[in-house]
């Protein structure tokens, strides 16, 4: 999952966003299957919400919805063409639904990658929490070893 927040207004506003609220519940180990009515709904009212559009493909992915999840990535990839969890997870709903361009999907994440190193650390974290959350996670495995060969021990 992403890591971008929106801010609220004043810069000492403390109250977050449905997005970030949702946020932090999946990363405090909520599940897929309940977040993801959440994202949808975040989506629908802010439709134009990249970030929210890449968590939504992504929780799509964890509970088995691969066509949702394809068309949630390319939102997500339309909305945030330079985001390479946004084409990571298009790459695997693309994969998951035998769908073509998988492979210009990987050369624009490296080329982003080169560009901007410290995305791969993000990148690697959303690798291991996704195989940690659906071990048998195939297309996920197949693009961590395309990606980050080191990470494969």
């Amino acid at each position: 999952m992403v890591n971008d927040t929106i801010t609220n207004g004043d810069v000492g506003d403390t109250a977050q966003s449905p997005f970030e609220q949702a946020l932090a519940a999946y990363q405090k180990g909520g599940s897929a299957e309940e977040l993801l009515p959440a994202f949808l709904d975040i989506v629908r009212s802010s439709p134009h919400h990249g970030p929210a559009w890449t968590c939504l493909c992504w929780l799509q992915l964890l509970t088995s919805h691969p066509l949702s999840a394809l068309k949630s990535g390319r939102t997500a990839v339309r909305l945030s063409p330079q985001d390479p969890q946004a084409r990571l997870n298009l790459s695997l709903a693309m994969l998951e639904t035998d769908t073509k361009g998988v492979r210009e999907q990987i050369q624009k994440i490296r080329k982003v990658l080169t560009m901007a190193p410290e995305l791969g650390e993000e990148l690697e974290q959303s690798i291991v929490d996704g195989l940690e959350r659906r071990e048998d996670w195939q297309a996920l495995r197949k693009v961590k070893t395309w990606l980050f060969p080191s990470l494969d021990r």
